[in-house]
């Protein structure tokens, strides 16, 4: 019997970020853009591009505790957002995880005010990258209906196959039926097909998505993975594996763009992998380094 798929939980843009709000409500809410929060007692990361050397963007904050921890928990994904940078692969972006225990708020704001000033960031003078700021709000997947969007799926896949020469009549004709999938996965289309098919069937029925979150899940491949998910690094902290926990997804690329200012960041989805047993040493105070792996959009323009 096959397993049950675990949850996943859809993260979609909220209202814009007011303001700088401080302690708890700013590192318990999770964000696009802005600056990253750090939690009591741990610095934030300010990361340079392993390219130009500049300070990375923030992209993503995301709140997320494990269930049954007794940890706060904060992941931090930046990236690269200058010309030039963006097929520097893992050298312009950069994922963080940062944890401390989760004690009664009053001595949540004394660790605040204590903690030691650590120079991880980047010089007072150096100007660092903003994208406006929104809150991310989180719905259920399940939530949605699986045939909701559909034709507009169906839209962008017949433009895919105008360019591509996919037998997309005959493909959609057997996703029709009640077997749809296993007749899929028989016919003689191109893995890369494949894999982009059932990318855009997946996320039809929310296509303003900008994050998927499955801790220790399945990811969403948009293309075929090689052989990158089985070379994922092993912790630096502990040694044992990482596990996948959440995806940056296309819709979330033109979020990510300020014209005026000439920053864009660019990608298909970004993979996120953290430590599996979320290890955290005892006094710890700085960021701890976690792994993404970025696939490449071949079709771009069809998330405008």
């Amino acid at each position: 019997m096959a397993a049950a798929r675990k949850p996943v939980l859809l993260g979609l843009r909220d209202t814009a970020v007011q303001g700088c709000p401080k302690g708890p409500a700013a590192w318990t809410a999770s964000k696009l853009g802005g600056v990253p929060d750090a939690l009591p007692a741990v610095t934030a990361p300010g990361p340079q591009c392993g390219r130009c050397a500049q300070p990375l963007a923030l992209v993503v904050q995301v709140y997320c505790p494990l269930e049954g921890s007794p940890f706060h928990r904060l992941l931090h994904v930046f990236a690269c957002a200058r010309p030039g940078c963006g097929d520097a692969g893992t050298r312009s972006w950069k994922v963080f995880r940062s944890q401390c225990l989760q004690v009664p708020e009053k001595e949540t704001r004394t660790a605040q005010d204590t903690a030691p000033a650590v120079g991880e960031g980047p010089p007072a003078h150096t100007v660092v990258p903003q994208f406006q700021p929104y809150y991310i709000c989180v719905a259920e997947e399940d939530d949605y209906g699986n045939s909701v969007g559909l034709d507009h799926a169906h839209s962008l896949l017949q433009d895919y196959q105008r360019r591509e020469g996919v037998d997309l009549e005959h493909l959609l004709s057997l996703c029709s039926s009640s077997d749809g999938d296993e007749k899929y996965e028989k016919t003689n289309i191109k893995n890369g097909d494949q894999t982009f098919y059932k990318f855009m069937k997946r996320i039809a029925a929310c296509q303003e998505q900008i994050l998927r979150y499955s801790w220790s899940g399945e990811p969403l491949f948009l293309a075929c993975p090689t052989l990158e998910v089985s070379e994922v690094p092993a912790c630096s902290g502990c040694g044992g594996q990482r596990t996948f926990e959440f995806q940056l997804m296309p819709a979330l690329v033109s979020m990510l763009s300020s014209p005026n200012l000439g920053l864009a960041v660019e990608f298909g989805t970004i993979l996120v992998y953290t430590c599996e047993q979320s290890c955290w040493p005892a006094n710890q105070k700085s960021p701890m380094e976690e792994f993404c792996i970025i696939q490449e959009d071949p079709d771009e323009f069809l998330f405008k």
